[in-house]
């Protein structure tokens, strides 16, 4: 039978819409599918955020405690996770920027992280301590060093803010005992990045330490970001002989310091704080010769150390492995101790009752860890600050070696 074109017409629109009408189900079909299978991944996974800088001058810092993090939580995923779920990382380059810090933390809230590991370096951290507390974010910081990462201007603890690592006071004072005990030092001088909240705090604490000894302070110098020439500040130095100098700046600068120091007849002994790791990249063996620093890390002192470096390097190669790798990996152990705990209670992960049980468990479970730089476990002070001895790190033969406890 001949249709008519009427009768055509309204059988194709009849057919269009039904075609519509099915391809709508099926694509309802599809994102219900898609919701779903989001949904259960969520349900399975807690996302742990890692900030720090991984590229740029400070780059061995923040792949080490990117790397020393992560080598320790693949490990956690491979033994099945966290009560079942897996550890997901959630990872920015702040590139040693404050503001890209805070920017990169906002990224890390927006997808739902449950807490953080970070960040680095002490500036950066203290632009986020706020941002982070703001949120009740649990958050370790393997490496920012200053007293101000844990306690407001008014003496009120971030009770949200933990780290692995010393706070600047400690080490300020550890070197300026140890060059007064073990040194029999009499004068010294300093020469430090004028701004940097990590190089006056550890700074202004061996100055008041070494008032208390009897050290006697000879010359204070002070250099810019981004100085490269600091002969200057040297020769001054140089003219005052004194027994040691405390340079407690980052590698980079150090090496320079350091390099140029020998150049203008500095023969004193160099003293340094934890920034100082990694510094045999930037200076030769001869300039950094019988240099003395501050660590938390003694490598290769215990099996758990070896087997730690052993993993680290089969995965991620010597050139990173320093002692913030170390107190990353703890942080992460740490962490992954706490979230056991916080699963215990039944909450989703990233809520606020889940991350205010993961803050309450670092305190609880800290003890509970044989971490690689605190053997005895983690325990903390009324600011957050863990409770570790001192390594003295001596650098020899071009080599960053194990000297004592102090």
């Amino acid at each position: 039978m001949k249709m008519s074109r009427t009768m055509t017409m309204t059988v194709k629109r009849t057919f269009a819409f039904a075609l519509a009408a099915l391809m709508m189900l099926l694509m309802l079909a599809g994102c219900s599918g898609q919701a779903a299978q989001s949904g259960d991944a969520s349900a399975n996974t807690i996302k742990i955020g890692i900030l720090g800088p991984h590229t740029g001058e400070y780059a061995a810092y923040g792949l080490g405690v990117r790397n020393g993090a992560e080598l320790y939580f693949n490990k956690v995923n491979e033994n099945g996770g966290i009560n079942g779920k897996r550890i997901e990382l959630v990872i920015y380059d702040n590139k040693g920027d404050d503001t890209e810090s805070v920017t990169a933390f906002t990224r890390m809230v927006d997808n739902g992280i449950t807490a953080l590991i970070g960040d680095v370096l002490t500036g950066n951290t203290l632009a986020v301590v706020g941002e982070a507390n703001a949120v009740n974010m649990p958050m370790i910081t393997p490496s920012a060093t200053a007293a101000a990462v844990t306690v407001k201007e008014d003496g009120t603890v971030y009770s949200n803010v933990f780290r692995t690592c010393f706070i600047d006071p400690f080490q300020g004072e550890k070197m300026a005992g140890f060059a007064n005990d073990i040194l029999g030092a009499k004068t010294a001088a300093l020469l430090c990045q004028t701004g940097n909240d990590y190089a006056q705090g550890l700074a202004e604490a061996f100055k008041q330490k070494c008032a208390q000894l009897g050290i006697q302070i000879v010359a204070e110098e002070g250099y810019a970001k981004g100085d490269v020439d600091f002969k200057s500040q040297l020769t001054n130095i140089a003219a005052k002989a004194p027994d040691v100098v405390f340079c407690p700046n980052y590698y980079e600068d150090d090496g320079m310091i350091v390099t140029q120091a020998r150049q203008v007849g500095v023969s004193s002994t160099f003293l340094g704080g934890d920034g100082w790791s990694s510094v045999t990249k930037y200076a030769s063996k001869e300039a950094l010769e019988g240099s003395f620093y501050c660590s938390s890390y003694a490598p290769g002192s215990t099996d758990a150390v070896k087997k730690f470096e052993e993993e680290y390097v089969a995965g991620y190669g010597k050139d990173t492995l320093n002692m913030f790798a170390a107190t990353a990996y703890d942080a992460a152990m740490l962490m992954c101790a706490a979230l056991e705990k916080a699963e215990t209670g039944g909450s989703a992960p990233a809520s606020e009752e889940y991350k205010q049980a993961v803050i309450d468990a670092i305190k609880s479970e800290g003890a509970t860890i044989c971490g690689i730089t605190s053997e005895a476990g983690y325990t903390f002070d009324d600011s957050n600050n863990p409770i570790k001895d001192a390594v003295i790190m001596k650098v020899t033969s071009g080599e960053e070696v194990f000297d004592r406890m102090y």
